[in-house]
């Protein structure tokens, strides 16, 4: 198999080699027609759930299960191809939109345009839901109406219906809360059929529609709440019925075979509301392993669902959890492999470097992350971090940074600093050694700090881990040739201490040269909060020395096929699975459940369960074992050589060179910019950032805390209001897993 490009290089190769206007406006007419079939197919989905409750569209779904329910796959078939069809279906058609039809060139993306506006523009910085873009915040009212309009109707109707019956009015009390309980169920599924969507970290819906993981969590932290108080309230109907009736007992034991099984019901509900009241943020931010041991619920939550509802209610919502289980496999496939540690170091300023190996062909961008375990401190944690190495800083490898703040981390420190310094490599020896496992990496399908001409980058903290590799990112790729839209770069950086400016040395480690500086205009400014004037000992800010290092060389990469890593290998373990799943249930339909007339709800949704996990393990599994069967053949493991005094990676990217010699390189630590004793104003710096610069579009990147976060977000609001006839247009982009 040949090694795949990057889909930028794809891009620029077709820029290179020419192409008629007529063949590109072909391709931009299918993709667009392609992508107008994805768009139908979502919002004929998203009509159907949200006027469910009107006579019309009950009357057109039964009149669709009439007609489908004599197949193999019976009324469960039919739910499922009506509900849960459409979302497999976009997501087998993103996979190839996204291989065959590359994204756009960045220089043709304009932030001129509405729908970009709508993801880039803070409505709201200060409220419940954090900072919110006028997208998120349309999606937001919609679901608030959706939920408003939904309990509207079926209470209207419950009322309507219960009236006309003729019975004492303590049993009409009792039908109708009973009916509505079952309502408010039925809107929980909706909304749980949302619900797994956006917790799958490599979700090629996510990818799509250009949402990286990192965004996507707070969309699942709000339905999670949504739906949880939506089954609570589901419950709490049935419970006051059945307890005036006086059976409350009775009822929550009851498992029925056919119909709906409360015992199931009950568990379910249980493992939901611990789940629900351990992610509080209370609880997350103080007791975070309670809250990640208890989500781990999520099992029982799922598998008792299916036993409460049976197979065709639970195949409403089946397709987002279908996804979350292929997703799941996946990292635990990928997680199982040790990576490489090519170097692990602690800096004086109090923050982990690692060097972890990768595979010359895996894909990502400079504002990427992965999710990190480290077995020596734990086997169960795993830790969100920043990639701080641009994707051309090395074919081989990447590096993240990670500050010491709790106990993890300062374990981590630890292992590193109680390591004596090694002279050679010992591939045998059990000590100094840390055993890493990776998750991703995850991030933008597109790398939008590329996007923009003028680029404002507002770091808190390690916070500039990020932005040290979109730094080196824009360099690289000027000194290259390659696509680059950036051309006036401000990076605003506060830290509590001055120590902490020495991680500006990792760039100076890159060895990037300083012609870039001819077409790039570099603005670095510091200021140190907590310091009224430089420590008397330095002066100036020292470089960073690296203290000894722990590595481990097993001739192991981190997997190419989770996250953006490969796209077509993905989309094979996607359709494979998918295939599987429903010929499985096909087969236990035809040779199980109807010969031996298998009629029970519960079991039924326990089979149907089965067959979604064994489409995902076994047929899934035979990709995964074939792929990984290729990565080992691959050749993609390259030999690491030990510098005499430090573990460095040695290959031909790590210096610059011309015909003439060494070009030189730029030392980044003497470009900063240091105020002592205050914050940075970013009213004034923005506007001074406008004014030095004939300035149409400014991108806006924030790395920080979510003080820091809605600081910088309320500003850009009021400038892109302020300056609105000047035609001045500020993009507000968060990243936050920094830790």
């Amino acid at each position: 198999m040949a090694e795949l490009q990057p889909l930028l290089a794809k891009e620029q190769n077709l820029v290179d080699h020419g192409g008629s206007k007529p063949t590109s406006f072909l391709l931009c007419l299918v993709r667009l027609l392609f992508k107008s079939l994805m768009w139908f197919i979502f919002i004929l989905w998203i009509v159907g759930i949200f006027f469910f409750p009107t006579q019309t569209v009950k009357g057109l779904f039964s009149r669709w299960t009439k007609l489908t329910e004599s197949t193999l796959f019976g009324i469960t078939g039919s739910i499922f191809l009506g509900f849960s069809g459409p979302i497999l279906v976009i997501g087998l058609l993103a996979f190839v939109d996204i291989i065959a039809f590359p994204k756009d060139q960045f220089e043709k993306n304009s932030g001129k345009l509405p729908r970009f506006r709508l993801w880039t523009f803070p409505v709201i910085v200060d409220g419940p839901f954090g900072v919110l873009s006028a997208a998120e915040f349309i999606g937001v009212l919609l679901f608030s109406i959706y939920i408003l309009w939904t309990v509207t109707a079926y209470i209207i109707e419950n009322q309507s219906t219960v009236s006309i019956l003729p019975l004492p009015s303590n049993l009409k009390l009792y039908f109708f809360l009973e009916i509505t309980g079952h309502q408010f169920g039925l809107i929980g599924l909706f909304c749980l059929a949302f619900l797994f969507l956006p917790i799958a970290r490599g979700s090629i819906l996510l990818r799509l529609i250009d949402i990286p993981f990192e965004h996507a969590t707070r969309y699942h932290v709000w339905l999670g709440h949504l739906t949880m108080a939506i089954f609570t309230i589901h419950g709490l109907f049935y419970v006051v019925a059945w307890a005036l009736e006086g059976r409350l007992l009775q009822q929550l034991l009851e498992w029925k075979e056919v119909g709906v099984a409360n015992l199931p019901g009950v568990i379910s509900l249980l493992a939901g509301l611990f789940m629900w009241v351990t992610s509080l943020h209370p609880v997350r931010k103080n007791y975070f392993e309670l809250f990640f041991y208890t989500h781990q619920l999520y099992v029982i939550f799922v598998i008792f669902l299916a036993l409460h509802v049976g197979d065709f209610i639970f195949s409403i919502a089946a397709a987002g959890i279908f996804l979350f289980v292929l997703d799941r496999f996946l990292r635990f496939c990928q997680s199982r492999t040790n990576v490489d540690v090519l170097s692990a170091v602690c800096r004086p300023c109090g923050t982990v470097e690692l060097v972890l190996s990768k595979p010359a062909n895996l894909r990502y961008n400079a504002l990427s992350f992965i999710f990190l375990q480290v077995r020596e401190l734990s086997w169960l944690q795993w830790h969100p971090f920043s990639v701080s190495s641009s994707p051309m800083d090395g074919r081989y490898h990447l590096s993240i940074l990670i500050k010491v703040l709790g106990e993890w981390t300062d374990k981590l420190c630890c292992l590193i600093m109680d390591s004596p310094e090694q002279q050679q490599i010992n591939i045998n020896s059990k000590a100094n050694k840390i055993t890493a496992s990776v998750e991703g990496p995850y991030g933008h399908e597109v790398p939008y700090h590329l996007m923009y001409k003028n680029l404002i980058m507002v770091a808190g903290g390690i916070g500039i881990s990020p932005f040290l590799a979109i730094i080196s990112d824009i360099c690289r790729r000027i000194n290259e040739g390659k696509p680059c839209l950036p051309q006036n770069v401000l990076v605003i950086w506060a830290v509590k201490k001055s120590k902490e400016l020495s991680l500006l040395s990792v760039l100076n480690e890159q060895c990037i040269s300083s012609s870039c500086f001819d077409k790039l205009h570099l603005d670095l400014l510091a200021y140190v909060t907590q310091e009224s004037e430089p420590p008397l000992e330095e002066g100036i800010v020292h470089e960073d020395v690296k203290p000894a290092s722990i590595f481990t060389i097993n001739g192991k990469n981190m997997s190419c096929l989770v996250g953006t890593g490969n796209t077509f290998c993905s989309a094979i373990y996607y359709a494979v699975s998918t295939l599987g799943f429903i010929l499985l249930f096909g087969l236990v339909e035809k040779y199980y459940i109807g010969p031996f007339g298998i009629y029970a709800w519960w079991y039924r949704g326990l089979l149907f369960t089965l067959c979604m996990v064994a489409g995902a393990v076994v047929f899934g599994g035979i990709v995964l074992f074939l792929w990984n069967h290729w990565e080992k053949n691959s050749g993609n493991a390259k030999w690491i050589e030990r510098d005499e005094n430090k573990s460095v990676l040695h290959n031909e990217e790590s210096t610059l060179h011309n015909e003439e010699g060494t070009l030189h390189n730029v030392n980044f630590t003497s470009m900063l910019s240091l105020q002592y004793g205050c914050r940075p104003d970013f009213h004034d710096l923005f506007n001074l950032f406008v004014k030095q610069k004939e300035i149409m579009d400014v991108g806006v990147i924030v790395c920080g805390p979510p003080g820091l976060q809605t600081s910088v977000a309320k500003e850009v609001r009021s400038l892109n209001i302020r300056r609105k006839g000047n035609q001045v247009v500020f993009h507000f982009n968060s990243h936050s897993f920094d830790f």
